[in-house]
């Protein structure tokens, strides 16, 4: 990778993923799928991933895994609520929102402003992120755009 091209002397050391791997496996037999290790690897790179970036997208064949993924994720992370987290700080729960934003207008899924009467009206998304924005509690909220991807609504 980039890190060993940038500091060829330099060893990585393993990132031990006790606590997660072994939620991650708990919440694989409680959902009632195998813990493969290719799937385990995939649950930690989309943790990994969702550290660090606050918009992903997850792409792939349909029944490729994606919804299973991000499913197992959640529940291995809300099941080790207060734990300290691999990079630091802790577990949270997580929520997920699904939409189909194909199934949708896009001022139903963004909102939109009533040029008659100069009022604007909230989608769907605006609402549920003005109500995760507006919670009390330190937990995570996903909002899962599940569905084929749009030139129009992915912008």
């Amino acid at each position: 990778g980039i890190v060993s091209d940038l500091f060829p002397k330099i060893k990585e050391e393993p990132i031990d993923y006790g606590t997660l791997d072994s939620s991650l496996r708990a919440s694989c037999q409680k959902l009632g799928i195998k813990d493969v290790e290719g799937f385990i690897t995939k649950c930690i790179q989309l943790y990994e991933t969702t550290v660090v970036r606050h918009g992903l997208m997850l792409v792939g064949p349909t029944c490729s895994g994606k919804t299973m993924c991000y499913k197992t994720l959640q529940a291995a992370m809300t099941a080790l609520k207060g734990e300290p987290a691999v990079g630091g700080g802790v577990y949270e729960a997580v929520h997920v929102s699904v939409v189909n934003p194909k199934s949708i207008t896009m001022g139903q899924l963004y909102g939109e402003f009533d040029l008659l009467t100069h009022e604007w009206t909230d989608g769907i998304l605006s609402t549920l992120v003005r109500e995760g924005a507006a919670s009390t509690d330190s937990d995570k909220r996903w909002y899962m755009f599940d569905g084929p991807v749009d030139a129009v609504w992915i912008e």
